[in-house]
């Protein structure tokens, strides 16, 4: 484990994480945020042979991603010109699987679109964007056992909140910002901005007291609609829980400019 003002470094083929990655609940493993922004960008990487877009990616967390040195292998399972299908995979020591992710990418167009129509009178209408983060609070992260320690959750993202929060039961629609690279001397994509945040909707949005309920993803989904632009990432998300054990969390996506996707992550509900 490193103090550093990055998420990963490079070493070779393994990928080094810092302290920056470690989630609020155990000082051994990663947030979701994390590691799932690193396999964004390894499958940004895979060659296409015309310009790409990621419209949905999935992840699977298999197992709770360690902080060690982690391999990842790309594989191109459907080619094509227009959709494409990438898989990555995120590896711990002696090559086992901690995670995974699929990503649906289409070609890139420039069409001009005509007047669309308004939705019909059965359609929920699209709730207005959210106020700018400038107008949002900050909120520290309650961490297991009041846990203090450095982290995804409180020192590699800016957080706020213009309606509910980590502090308040419900809905929660609050603005997030990665302050540092995912990868040393690389660039941070859009794409990996969004998946990034993405995975904090459950945590923003719960709705059993933390004290007696765990509420854990085991996998995260995003559809985008287009790349976000500038550096913050809105979450508008809400928390439904059944009796059967299953519960899910649902977050609309948005930049500054409008929205921008949807996320969806399944949850194991329990008591503690």
């Amino acid at each position: 484990m490193t103090d550093d003002d990055v998420l990963f470094r490079r070493d070779g083929d393994r990928f080094i994480p810092t302290d920056l990655t470690i989630g609020p609940w155990d000082q051994r493993a990663q947030h979701g945020g994390a590691p799932a922004a690193l396999l964004t960008h390894a499958i940004e990487l895979v060659e296409a042979p015309a310009p790409m877009q990621v419209a949905r990616l999935t992840f699977e967390l298999m197992r709770p991603v360690p902080i060690a040195p982690l391999r990842v292998r790309t594989e191109l399972v459907r080619p094509g010109r227009k959709v494409q299908l990438v898989q990555a995979s995120l590896l711990a020591d002696d090559d086992v699987e901690v995670m995974r992710a699929t990503a649906l990418r289409i070609r890139i167009a420039d069409l001009e679109l005509p007047a669309l129509p308004a939705p019909p009178g059965d359609v929920a209408p699209e709730p207005p964007l959210p106020r700018p983060p400038e107008q949002g609070t900050v909120q520290g992260f309650p961490g297991s056992n009041g846990a203090t320690w450095r982290g995804f959750h409180s020192h590699a993202n800016e957080i706020r909140f213009v309606e509910g929060g980590f502090a308040h039961a419900g809905p929660a629609v609050g603005w997030f910002r990665l302050l540092v690279p995912v990868v040393d001397g690389e660039p941070t994509s859009p794409t990996m901005r969004v998946v990034a945040a993405a995975d904090f909707g459950n945590g923003v949005a719960w709705t059993l007291p933390r004290a007696n309920w765990i509420f854990i993803n085991p996998d995260l989904t995003v559809h985008l609609v287009r790349p976000p632009t500038g550096e913050w990432i809105g979450l508008r998300s809400a928390t439904y829980p059944a009796g059967g054990g299953m519960a899910m969390a649902e977050s609309a996506l948005y930049d500054r400019d409008g929205r921008v996707g949807r996320s969806v992550q399944s949850l194991i509900l329990d008591r503690q």
